[in-house]
């Protein structure tokens, strides 16, 4: 195999700001991989909304930074006494980690995959950190059954737009939130079963149109992703007894909730994270290879809004932040 270059580019953050702080490099050193890790090559990588909360400082990390969670490449080497999982210099793989928006990334084994012969590199990033969280909510944060009235926010977004799929795929009543028109008819498009404009002059009362659509009851579980603009209508639309799972930060995090507000329709209130249902290699490995079947035999659909050349990754955020994207953002890390 040839030599490693000397240096590489990537995307470097100092200090916590706006999009302004992402910084390409061009001589950004190439890690030594540890004990446990592996060097990949990357060839793709994909910009998740978690990573402008490590931008920002919602989400504290160390300074200085490169971001992004995943991505697609090549096996270039192991660490000493690292148990590979059978993967083998070469192997096409995707990772879950830190460090994507980066040409060579040192991340851990135990959270890296081979892709299987039909699933092509931009196709699996744009689908495996959002895909993994799908499944991981909707199995484990509360196990969704056929029959559940499910309300979903931001079911445009990347996990939305998989989520919607997934949940009527195990046959549930699927609302949907959505941000204008065109996003509307996407979700449509993904058989959701009613998809509110909370744009719209009529969405902007969410929380009644759901009472209006379960007659009264209120659906059994929110997936909410929003956070401060939607807690409150959340906790109105779920029934008596029902479910509120709060996943994400998009428009800031919910503020201190009194358990008091949860007492009065005895609502159970969940704020999760991937990684905690994916904390071993066997659980990790059973949720991968369940998205992959998804892909490969039940033709989820997945989208990708655009791919970003590296330098233009600033560009990609503002995207991302001014919602007017729909499905994956993916950065590009080949030199053609």
């Amino acid at each position: 195999m040839a030599s490693l270059p000397v240096s590489q580019r990537a995307i470097v953050i100092e200090d916590v700001g706006g999009p302004e702080v992402l910084q390409y490099r061009t001589n950004y050193p190439i890690p030594t991989p540890k004990e446990g890790q592996v060097l990949v090559r990357n060839s793709i990588a994909g910009i998740n909304y978690i990573d402008t909360y490590f931008r920002t400082g919602l989400y504290p990390s160390p300074k200085p930074e490169v971001l992004g969670r995943e991505a697609a490449g090549i096996v270039i080497s192991f660490g000493p006494n690292t148990d590979t999982h059978g993967l083998g210099v070469g192997d096409r793989v995707i990772w879950l980690g830190t460090g994507g928006y980066a040409e060579y990334t040192a991340v851990s084994v135990e959270k890296t995959i081979k892709l299987p012969v039909g699933i092509d590199n931009e196709e699996a990033t744009a689908c495996f950190l959002s895909g993994l969280t799908s499944l991981a909510l909707v199995h484990e944060a509360y196990t969704v059954r056929a029959g559940d009235w499910v309300l979903l926010h931001a079911a445009a977004g990347g996990v939305g737009f998989l989520m919607t799929q997934i949940l009527k795929r195990i046959g549930a009543k699927v609302i949907c939130t959505a941000g204008g028109p065109q996003k509307v008819a996407l979700v449509m498009g993904l058989g959701a079963d009613h998809v509110l404009d909370y744009r719209s002059s009529d969405g902007k009362d969410w929380p009644q149109l759901v009472s209006q659509i379960t007659q009264g009851r209120g659906v059994d579980v929110v997936f909410d992703s929003v956070g401060k603009d939607t807690w409150e209508g959340s906790l109105q639309a779920v029934k008596r007894k029902g479910t509120v799972v709060w996943f994400g930060n998009a428009s800031g995090p919910v503020p201190s909730l009194p358990l008091g507000r949860l007492s009065a329709k005895c609502i159970k209130a969940a704020r999760p994270t991937l990684l905690g249902y994916i904390h071993t290699r066997e659980e990790f490995e059973f949720y991968a290879q369940k998205l992959f079947n998804l892909i490969l035999h039940d033709n989820l659909k997945i989208n990708i809004h655009k791919i970003y050349p590296l330098a233009a990754v600033q560009d990609a955020h503002l995207d991302l932040q001014g919602r007017a994207t729909v499905g994956k953002l993916l950065l590009t890390l080949s030199r053609d």
